[in-house]
């Protein structure tokens, strides 16, 4: 019998209404797509703003009381950034639960071309979160939740810098915690999905190339610095090795997947 996975629950928030059969709702899909994304957009209405802020940050999903929680259990998304940042003051002066934030990401895996222009797509995974944020005040896990963000740069990238770090360094360093309220991915994978008449016209289908760019981030050789004397480390080549192979492979598997849940 399988492992049963934990989802979020479906709400007027975070339900996926177009294409809802592309919407995923477990916790592992969804935290996996966060954690693997360079970059996270967050969003939030500031005081005396006439429109909804939105940052990109740095974060991962993880738990303080539970470090060795997987990506399908229940997590927190924190969130780094500089102290003085218009966010994290937000946050600071924020009560009760926290400041609600929306946080979203996307990774594109290819360009999909069809017939008509009106049927080109993208093959993605898209993930969006909701929930409260809080300014992290200890600095234990402000400290837990820098090596995750270190490492989720690089894995084990941590023990491979200056520690400890400065009394500066911890002062200066801004963290949010988000509690989860809900979440849900929406993930686009196959070939192009032209109209009927289109594909049974032969005119149309000899005269225009039809299929799927794949789409992904490739990680250069190493540049050291002006100031660097040491040879680049193993765990760093390592990295960029197993970097560029899951992205390519992330890409050509999702134009052979059809439409449906993820496995």
């Amino acid at each position: 019998m399988g492992r049963l996975s934990l989802e979020y629950p479906k709400t007027a928030t975070n339900t996926v209404r177009r294409y809802g059969e592309r919407g995923f709702y477990e916790l592992e899909t969804i935290h996996s797509i966060i954690n693997t994304a360079k970059m996270l957009y967050v969003s939030f209405n500031a005081p005396n703003s006439p429109f909804p802020v939105m940052l990109p940050m740095i974060g991962i999903m993880g738990s303080y009381d539970r470090p060795s929680a997987g990506p399908g259990e229940a997590l927190d998304l924190y969130l780094h950034g500089y102290v003085t940042s218009r966010m994290l003051n937000v946050g600071r002066s924020s009560t009760g639960k926290g400041m609600p934030v929306s946080v979203a990401t996307c990774h594109i895996d290819g360009l999909v071309l069809a017939l008509s222009a009106f049927s080109h797509n993208f093959n993605y995974r898209s993930a969006a979160l909701f929930g409260y944020a809080t300014l992290v005040e200890d600095e234990a896990e402000k400290l837990y939740v820098m090596e995750r963000v270190t490492n989720k740069f690089i894995p084990d990238h941590w023990r491979n810098t200056r520690l400890p770090p400065s009394k500066r360094e911890v002062q200066i360093l801004g963290v949010l915690k988000v509690k989860i309220v809900s979440g849900s991915a929406k993930i686009r994978t196959g070939q192009a999905d032209d109209e009927i008449e289109d594909m049974e016209n032969e005119s149309v289908v000899g005269r225009f190339w039809t299929g799927v760019l794949p789409l992904y981030q490739v990680m250069g050789e190493p540049i050291p610095s002006s100031y660097n004397p040491v040879n680049v480390l193993p765990h760093i080549a390592k990295y960029q090795e197993e970097f560029n192979n899951d992205n390519k492979e992330e890409a050509l598997a999702a134009v052979e997947k059809e439409e449906g849940p993820v496995s």
